[in-house]
């Protein structure tokens, strides 16, 4: 009996079987390839876009491997509130935000729209769910078995994020909802990688309230001991300045075995700004880094580029880090975290798939 019908006959969908196989494999990389990008948005406030093909495009031989994700949130366009402008950003708008949950179909279609060997190349997070929504979880089982095959990960999504959480509909999240709690249980569970912004202090605060997000952040950490969770951007912000003890703090998550499944990004340029301010800061940024090279990765966060100025901007921002990184760490940050950490959630990912898809 030919392999298509034998798995027909087993009632497995050609596409997951096809998805295991190809997650049981190495991922061809382009030769000379500079870096992954674990922190990529496809889309932008309003769900516009590149589609993934230019963007791979775009990218070129530069880039290893890229995850691709949307924005969980639509900026609402009131005309009472900008009559005819048209906002395209949070920041431009004093509408609300709301939960778009069609960004997962989207990112999946996009994704399927792609030859396989660029496929390979990409890892797919579902965001579109409310993390304070005790149905979080459920929203990312649903999304899991009508695209299988396709995600790797959550995220990224956000519970404490300056200028945004307030401007949520309904309120934002909390870091003690038990929502989150089942949100991080499933993800474990599943093998899925988990993308989490949660700034480090309070927007506009001094550093004696720091400890406030960060003990809660910590005790969340440790209850997933079976999660990957990656902070993104090591809880840094637009405004959220690194704390002036920055290093004693994510020191404190590096140097726990309770807390070995936490990683860090550095993306964003609003972070790169405060990481190469200055020749100390860098040096500083990089003495961590080296310590503990197996935690850190790199990602751009550039949101829907057009144009490989725009997308390459991040990464050519931290030449001065990159440069004093030592060529083992600087090769883990930039490459080989990311195939380990992904890697290991294609399988784990593609075998629960596997056990709980339906045809």
């Amino acid at each position: 009996m030919p392999r298509r019908f034998l798995f027909a006959a087993l009632g497995l969908p050609l596409a997951l079987v096809a998805a295991q196989v190809a997650a049981q494999t190495p991922v061809p990389t382009p030769k000379g390839c500079q870096f992954s990008d674990s922190h990529f948005h496809l889309t932008n406030y309003i769900q516009e876009g590149p589609s993934a093909a230019e963007v791979l495009k775009l990218m070129g031989d530069r880039v290893c491997r890229t995850t691709l994700f949307g924005i969980p949130l639509q900026q609402e366009w009131s005309h009472l509130e900008s009559g005819d402008i048209a906002p395209t950003y949070y920041l431009e708008a004093d509408a609300p935000l709301y939960y778009y949950s069609f960004t997962d179909a989207q990112i999946a279609l996009q994704y399927r729209a792609l030859s396989p060997e660029q496929q390979k190349r990409v890892d797919p997070m579902i965001t579109g769910f409310n993390p304070a929504d005790m149905y979080a979880a459920d929203h990312v089982r649903r999304v899991l078995t009508l695209f299988p095959g396709v995600f790797t990960g959550i995220g990224e999504f956000s519970v404490h994020k300056e200028f945004v959480s307030p401007k949520i509909a309904g309120g934002g999240a909390s870091l003690t909802d038990p929502s989150l709690d089942r949100l991080l249980d499933f993800a474990g569970e599943v093998g899925l990688v988990a993308i989490l912004h949660n700034d480090m202090v309070r927007p506009f605060t001094k550093d004696a309230k720091v400890r406030g997000y960060f003990d809660q952040l910590t005790a969340l950490y440790a209850r997933h001991p079976n999660t990957t969770i990656i902070w993104a951007h090591a809880g840094m912000g637009r405004v959220v300045q690194p704390v002036k003890s920055e290093a004693t703090y994510l020191e404190e998550i590096l140097s726990n075995p309770a807390m070995k499944n936490v990683m860090f990004d550095i993306s964003w340029d609003e972070v790169a700004k405060y990481l190469v301010a200055t020749d100390e800061s860098s040096t500083l940024a990089a003495a961590l880094i080296n310590k503990y090279p197996d935690r850190f990765l790199f990602g751009s966060d550039v949101v829907a580029p057009r144009s490989p100025e725009q997308y390459f901007a991040v990464y050519e921002a931290y030449k001065p880090l990159w440069a004093k990184l030592t060529p083992e760490t600087r090769e883990k940050v930039l490459k080989g975290n990311y195939e380990r950490v992904f890697d290991a959630a294609r399988v784990k990912v593609r075998a629960w798939e596997k056990a709980n898809a339906r045809p």
